[in-house]
Order: C-alpha cells, then sequence, then structure tokens
C-alpha cells in the first residue's frame, strides 16, 4: 500500500486541532476525534498541582498507617497512664485554634498574592507562620509535660504510637515552617515570578492538608481519648 500524506490543516490527531463544523465530518457527528484535546497541553501551574496532590495522597497514605497503629495500641497502656489522665481538651483546643487560624491567613496570602499585594502577601504569611509557632510551642510544652510526669514514649505501647503519630504532624508543621520563610524570602527578592506563585501555591495545598490531618487526628486521638 502506498503512504498517504495527510496535511496539518486535516490531521484529526494534532494537538490543538480544532474538530470540524458539524455536518461537514467523515464518519464522526459533531467533527473529528482531536487525539490530544482541543486546548492543547495542560498549564505549568496545573501540572505542579496535580504532580503536588499525588505527593500529598502519598504523606496521607502514610497518616492512615500512623493512624492504624495507633488505633490497635490505643489500649495497650501496660498499666500506665491513659489519654483520660494525660489529655488536657483546653490546651489542644488553643492549638487546634491556632492552627484552623493560621490556614485562614494562609488562604488571604494565597489571595493578595494573586493581585500581586506584596504588603499584604507578607503580612498573612508572617500570621501563618507565627500561629504555626504558637502551635508547634504548645504541641512541645505538652510533650515535655507528659515526659516530667513519667508518660513519655517509652512508657507503653500507646505512648509510643501516641508520640509518633503526633510527633510527625508536629514534624510536617516544622518543616511547613521553614518553607514558609523560604517563600517569605523569595517572594521579597523576586517578587511575584510565575515560579514563585507555582510555589506558593504547593505550600498552600501542603499546609490546608496538615489542617484536615490535625482535624483527624484531634478527633480520634483527643476526643476519643478522653471521653473512653
Amino acid at each position: 500500500m502506498s503512504d498517504i500524506a495527510v496535511s496539518p490543516d486535516t490531521d484529526p490527531y494534532r494537538m490543538g486541532h480544532q474538530p470540524r463544523a458539524k455536518g461537514h465530518g467523515h464518519g464522526h457527528h459533531g467533527g473529528d476525534a482531536t487525539g490530544h484535546g482541543e486546548g492543547g497541553p495542560a498549564s505549568k501551574r496545573t501540572v505542579v498541582a496535580y504532580g503536588f496532590w499525588i505527593f500529598l495522597l502519598s504523606d496521607i497514605i502514610m497518616f492512615s498507617a500512623f493512624f492504624a497503629t495507633y488505633a490497635v495500641l490505643v489500649d495497650a497502656t501496660a498499666g500506665g497512664p491513659s489519654g483520660r489522665q494525660l489529655f488536657e481538651l483546653p490546651r489542644v483546643a488553643i492549638e487546634t485554634a491556632c492552627l484552623l487560624a493560621s490556614s485562614f491567613a494562609c488562604g488571604l496570602a494565597m489571595i493578595a498574592s494573586q493581585v500581586r499585594n506584596h504588603l499584604w502577601t507578607q503580612v498573612a504569611l508572617l500570621a501563618t507562620g507565627v500561629l504555626g509557632l504558637v502551635f508547634l510551642g504548645l504541641e512541645l510544652q505538652e510533650f515535655a509535660i507528659m515526659i516530667d510526669q513519667g508518660a513519655g514514649p517509652t512508657r507503653s505501647a500507646f505512648l509510643s504510637a501516641f508520640f509518633a503519630l503526633v510527633g510527625l504532624h508536629g514534624l510536617h508543621v516544622f518543616t511547613g515552617l521553614l518553607w514558609l520563610g523560604t517563600m517569605m524570602a523569595q517572594v521579597a527578592v523576586k517578587g511575584f515570578h510565575p515560579r514563585i506563585l507555582r510555589r506558593l501555591m504547593c505550600f498552600s495545598l501542603f499546609w490546608h492538608a496538615l489542617d484536615i490531618i490535625w482535624v483527624a487526628l484531634f478527633t480520634v486521638v483527643y476526643l476519643i481519648g478522653t471521653t473512653s
């Protein structure tokens, strides 16, 4: 068989090809198939966001394993204190309020960055960082009090699982704060370059994901732990 040359203007699988008007297609209702989509390749922002969501999903899977471990070991106190004797809900409520408020401030920072407002972007990012530091400080204080009472991670399997789960979240918050400081410096030096805006978007997704995980942790570990 001889090869048949296809003109770029009539190739239905050319990226960005627009389908023919209705009634002019041969064998297709509403025009030829476009193959790669009418709009061409996705934007860089969409590709980066999609890839970062995949990373976040893998992180959530890791947290799920820690949650499952905690659920199995929650009653393995080895004669030591349980969550009902150790957890202080007022302190944890303040931690939760700080983290949720920091997520709100992070959302404001993203809005300010979209309208290219340097001042309010930095103010909102700073508020996010301060509230995150308060949350982390209260969590470390809780750990110190528990260890001082002899309820450290080596006391029982329950406490090992507790420190591992809550500590893993705290480590993520600490990493997010380092990332936040880097982003504030980059915005101050480089401005709202598209690459910087994409990084801000990824940080925002990461920070909001930490909030979602904390709400689950607050419910499963603290609320249920103090009532069971």
